[in-house]
């Protein structure tokens, strides 16, 4: 069996003395895309934010490569190799495409090595290659989607945290980024996603988990959560 690279158990999580995380836990494995379901409310960016130090947990553990990470700083867990590219992007907007991709290598020093890796990039995303010197304040949300996840390769991810990258997007450049998660997990990223558009993200992964009200739910292999019946009702519209 795979090494278990991020491994969370009994994670609460509180806002302003609401509990919106109430004991979960989930795993993610070496080689996986792992989907996180669940509607809005459900805690699931609540429990990415936890995950990365972003957001304090009241209670539980997080693991990442076998040791706790839970009450270090997100600054920490880059260098660890666990990179979140956030809900809504979160972007420079007052730098150009190519100097936001250098910010994500903030943490290397490998001059070379970061010229190789913007390449490649770009080898992924060719629209961010056209526009290089643009302001990342003038694209679109789709492109500014493009570059918050190359940015987020930039770091070299043992593990990247996706966390609704399709949000507020049109269907032709939600299909766009699916093509690119897709691509990118070939490329032997681990994946953790968390989406709501249910159908995609299942049959994208691996292994899923459902979310609701702040509890796991659900959980097994993808593509048999796609074809279960309460989750094609709850998710899929059926």
């Amino acid at each position: 069996m795979a090494q278990t690279l991020l491994k969370v158990s009994g994670l609460k999580v509180a806002y302003g003395g609401i509990q919106a995380v109430k004991g979960v836990d989930f795993e993610v494995r070496e080689g996986e895309l792992v989907s996180l379901i669940g509607s809005n409310g459900a805690g699931k960016t609540t429990t990415m934010k936890a995950i990365t130090g972003t957001l304090a947990a009241l209670d539980g553990h997080i693991e990442f490569l076998g040791k706790p990470i839970k009450g270090r700083g997100a600054w920490d867990m880059v260098k660890e190799g666990l990179v979140m590219v956030p809900e809504g992007r979160g972007v420079f907007t007052r730098m150009t495409i190519t100097e936001n991709l250098q910010i994500g290598a903030y943490i290397r020093n490998d001059k070379a090595e970061i010229a190789k890796d913007i390449d490649k990039v770009f080898s992924i995303f060719p629209r961010l290659k056209e526009r290089a010197t643009q302001l990342a304040g003038t694209m679109s949300g789709g492109e500014q989607q493009m570059l918050a996840m190359g940015r987020a390769l930039m770091a070299r991810p043992k593990v990247l945290l996706l966390d609704e990258p399709t949000m507020g997007l049109s269907p032709i450049m939600c299909d766009k980024i699916f093509e690119v998660v897709q691509d990118v997990y070939k490329q032997g990223v681990t994946i953790l996603l968390v989406e709501q558009n249910a159908s995609r993200a299942l049959q994208l992964a691996n292994r899923g988990y459902v979310m609701e009200s702040g509890l796991i739910t659900m959980s097994g292999d993808a593509k048999v959560m796609l074809n279960d019946p309460k989750v094609r009702a709850a998710y899929l519209g059926e």
